[in-house]
């Protein structure tokens, strides 16, 4: 018997009849785990008018009570991180270890909310004009909403809920279709942590939901995390209808090695960073850069260590890389597959043909190695999202950073090397918002923030950290002269000219 998943409202589960519901399976299994339930607009109506209720209480708490909900809240995930591990694992597919370090990365961005107190401080200049005072305060902007991936159902949520719910906003949070029990079991973290009902509500659901959050008059504000066609429908939507929009796209991440690069390093950077969470990640390293004339070996010491990756269920020990999500996206990525041996390109390692230690039904596609790749093969413009690595040759350091740059993603990339001097000309000449020096894949710790550039972000602000403070809040300035009491009054004594 499968479960059924359904919305979080005002502080509990939504007890109505569902019209439509989707299929949730299990990747390493192939078979259907649970139903979710899809919001109707009737359903998005009723938890923005539970985020607008729960709204005013909320913004007038004090910063000592939100702060104090905060932190009961980080110390329940981390007491109950293996449970959200399993629960990503089941749905996602991706191994256990993963899974766990994809709530750990969600605790630093918990951790960092907790300290709202700090964070939330104005300024103040006295005496601007004679007696005339003015400071600047940070208020929350009201109901807001954020839409997030499949790829990292506990992590992504946790991006942006925490830093909303500090600064004293209200939400409502829209997880994908395909995983969506990580976001019910955050939210019932958040209840038993003593958030009021009504300041974080789930919709589940499809384009029915998202577009009832995008033009809903009471959501001030949307975060997204998603592929590039659609942050920017999400972007283009929600500013139309007068919202602050911040939606992070796709990326295409370029791994540049040089020639004196420590290779054997590289070449576990790149495995690891290509074929980790089975690359359904947007900062994969999907493209290695090799310049001359380390090509050949660099391709030999990348193809010897995927062969001995285990490839399986999530849950069984010792597994590396479990399954892809569902099985439309494995025959999508597997088409790229295809693709790029009919386009000419080198296939190396053929993930097709890998052992797998799992149910024969589950959504597997085993490690892939592209070698010789060309800028116009499909293989190398797509996002494909899936264990596919490709491998361009490139003559210098000057065509490598062209490479990059000319690429219309933006998000992440990194340089292998040894020479101190050819990696900082690099991080000061890409044109790419997060960069790694020796580390593939270069996603910054809570207390800084994500985003990209180009085609990877649309709108003016990064994920978390100090960019996730001032995205959930908005700036006022107060002027203000206080009398002095001397000015008027009885005065007995004798009259004085001055």
């Amino acid at each position: 018997m499968t479960s059924r998943i359904t919305h979080w409202i005002n502080g509990k589960p939504w007890d109505g009849p569902a019209e439509k519901t989707g299929e949730v399976y299990d990747p390493a299994t192939g078979q259907v785990s649970g139903h979710v339930d899809f919001a109707s607009q009737s359903e998005v109506d009723a938890a923005v008018a539970a985020a607008a209720a729960a709204f005013p209480a909320w913004r007038d708490a004090s910063l000592a009570k939100r702060s104090n909900v905060l932190f009961k809240f980080r110390e329940l995930l981390a007491a109950r991180k293996s449970e959200l591990a399993a629960i990503v694992t089941a749905e996602h597919g991706k191994v256990l270890d993963d899974a766990a370090g994809e709530v750990q990365r969600a605790l630093e961005a918990v951790e960092f909310a907790c300290g709202i107190p700090h964070l939330l401080k104005g300024g103040f200049s006295e005496n601007v004009s004679t007696k005339v005072d003015v400071y600047s305060i940070q208020q929350p902007l009201g109901v807001v909403a954020v839409i997030s991936p499949f790829n990292f159902p506990a992590m992504v949520p946790l991006w942006f809920v925490p830093n909303a719910i500090a600064c004293g906003n209200t939400v409502v949070l829209k997880p994908s279709e395909k995983d969506p029990s990580a976001s019910v079991f955050i939210a019932e973290l958040w209840a038993e942590a003593g958030l009021p009902d009504g300041v974080l509500n789930v919709v589940h659901g499809d384009k029915v939901a998202v577009d009832g959050l995008l033009e809903h008059r009471s959501v001030k504000a949307v975060s997204f995390v998603g592929s590039t066609p659609i942050a920017r429908y999400v972007y283009e939507t929600g500013t139309r209808h007068g919202k602050r929009v911040q939606a992070l796209g796709g990326a295409k991440n370029h791994m540049v090695v040089l020639p004196d690069a420590d290779l054997d390093l590289a070449a576990d950077a790149a495995v690891s960073a290509g074929f980790g969470s089975a690359g359904e990640r947007c900062m994969a390293i999907s493209v290695v850069v090799a310049v001359d004339p380390i090509g050949d070996e660099l391709v030999e010491k990348i193809a010897s260590r995927m062969a001995s990756l285990h490839i399986g269920d999530g849950r069984r020990t010792g597994c590396e890389m479990g399954p892809l999500v569902t099985r439309a996206h494995r025959d999508r990525v597997e088409s790229y597959v295809e693709a790029g041996v009919a386009s000419g390109a080198t296939l190396a390692v053929d993930g097709r043909d890998h052992p797998v230690d799992g149910a024969a039904e589950g959504f597997w596609l085993g490690p892939t190695l592209f070698d010789r790749v060309n800028t116009d093969m499909s293989i190398y413009t797509d996002e494909i999202f899936g264990p596919v690595l490709s491998v361009v040759r490139s003559p210098s350091y000057d065509e490598a950073l062209e490479l990059v740059n000319s690429n219309p993603y933006g998000n992440g990339t990194a340089i292998f090397t040894n020479d101190g001097g050819a990696a900082r000309r690099f991080q000061n000449e890409v044109e790419v918002g997060m960069v790694g020096v020796n580390v593939p894949i270069p996603v910054p710790v809570g207390y800084y923030s994500f985003g990209g550039w180009k085609d990877s972000l649309f709108g003016d602000t990064h994920a978390y950290g100090p960019h996730g403070i001032h995205f959930f809040t908005r700036s006022k300035v107060v002027t203000n002269r206080w009398l002095d009491p001397s000015h008027g009054g009885v005065n007995l004594g004798f009259p004085r000219n001055v």
